[in-house]
């Protein structure tokens, strides 16, 4: 069994946000406050076509208290604990911290989609993974299985920076099956700038973060992988214990992002996730220069985005056999398929010699000063 440590550093990074605990007092409204994420992503423009109805988001994250005002009645399902080693229950500090707040960031966008939470994550400074098949495959496996359309992973870095077998072929078979996947790219932009999985993988949507101005956040992490970006900074989200707090992070950019794609889905239930993608990058609010590592294409246009997905473009990513003549894919070499070029055995014997002659050298010089030590010795 193997297990790691995450420091509360690490935690902020894995979870993809920094909240800022000043809180802000709860809304009587069924929806988190809004701010200027609002008339930055041109919502009220694009609540004119739909809200998401019909829609499936599922939130893979640190579970939720469904009990609070901005996620009461909207949660369709509670899945299963898939990380589970801690102990904690719902309504345990430190459960459902960052996994409300995202839930509330994806339905003040789509507030008639329905949401399925699936926890993950730990919201604790300390946990333990143990080995098996990760939580987060577990939970995207069981969000495919209950009908997601939409798969939020505000998520990433610390102990699931690298890329794994297991989170790759869930999210490649989620793909596969029609279910769009967005994730965040990580909050170290400002510091190491450290890579982000599951961001960074091919088939899932990498989403950045941005200030007022539509500028990249100082803290969203700089990938050539970054898809799109959305707003991260100032994002006032429901507080797990009841009211609303502050939130900054690729994490709550990540959750509108997804709100946005369930509204997508709402105009045209038949997209799919290369056409969603290519839609969002295609409607967004382009960086000076065009696309760029800072901000992938550019701040999600949801109104625009909403438009366009009623006339798709055509992208065919069905499989298709092979009909070539190519047998091979560069000139052949002669060597056997089944076998290893041979060594080049000149180098080997070159190298295997001057290692013999150094080692030689050192037992000469020990055996010396060795003898000398005990001339010394005796005429002592």
């Amino acid at each position: 069994m193997r297990n790691a440590t995450v420091t509360g550093a690490a935690l902020m990074v894995l979870m993809g946000a920094t909240l800022s605990w000043g809180a802000v007092p709860a809304s009587a409204a069924e929806n988190a406050p809004i701010s200027w994420e609002s008339a930055a992503l041109g919502l009220p423009t694009a609540h004119k076509v739909n809200q998401g109805d019909g829609v499936t988001v599922a939130v893979l994250d640190s579970g939720i208290n469904s009990d609070h005002p901005a996620l009461k009645g909207r949660v369709a399902k509670v899945g299963p604990d898939f990380y589970n080693s801690d102990g904690l229950e719902p309504g345990d500090d430190g459960y459902g911290v960052h996994g409300t707040a995202m839930v509330s960031d994806v339905l003040k966008v789509a507030p008639k989609a329905e949401i399925i939470s699936v926890r993950v994550i730990n919201d604790s400074r300390e946990y333990k993974l143990e080995r098996g098949l990760s939580p987060i495959a577990k939970g995207i496996d069981f969000a495919v299985a209950n009908g997601a359309d939409v798969i939020s992973l505000s998520l990433g870095g610390g102990v699931v920076n690298q890329m794994t077998g297991e989170d790759l072929a869930a999210a490649a078979g989620a793909v596969h099956k029609g279910v769009t996947l967005l994730a965040a790219t990580g909050n170290s932009g400002d510091e190491g700038n450290e890579g982000n999985f599951p961001a960074g993988y091919a088939n899932v949507i990498s989403v950045a973060a941005t200030k007022p101005g539509g500028q990249r956040a100082d803290f969203s992490t700089v990938r050539t992988h970054n898809t799109i970006a959305a707003p991260g900074v100032g994002i006032i989200s429901a507080d797990k214990d009841g009211g609303y707090r502050s939130v900054n992070g690729t994490s709550p950019a990540t959750a509108l992002a997804a709100g946005v794609t369930a509204l997508m889905l709402a105009e045209n239930p038949d997209l799919t996730p290369a056409q969603t993608r290519a839609i969002l990058m295609h409607t967004a609010d382009h960086p000076a220069g065009g696309h760029n590592a800072l901000v992938g294409a550019g701040q999600i246009n949801a109104a625009a985005a909403v438009r366009a997905a009623g006339s798709p473009p055509k992208i065919d990513t069905a499989p298709k056999p092979y009909k070539g003549d190519v047998k091979h894919f560069a000139s052949p070499t002669g060597t056997e398929k089944i076998s290893h070029p041979a060594m080049e055995t000149e180098l080997l014997a070159t190298g295997l010699s001057a290692l013999g002659c150094g080692v030689l050298f050192v037992a000469g010089g020990s055996l010396l000063l060795f003898r000398k030590s005990r001339g010394q010795r005796a005429s002592g």
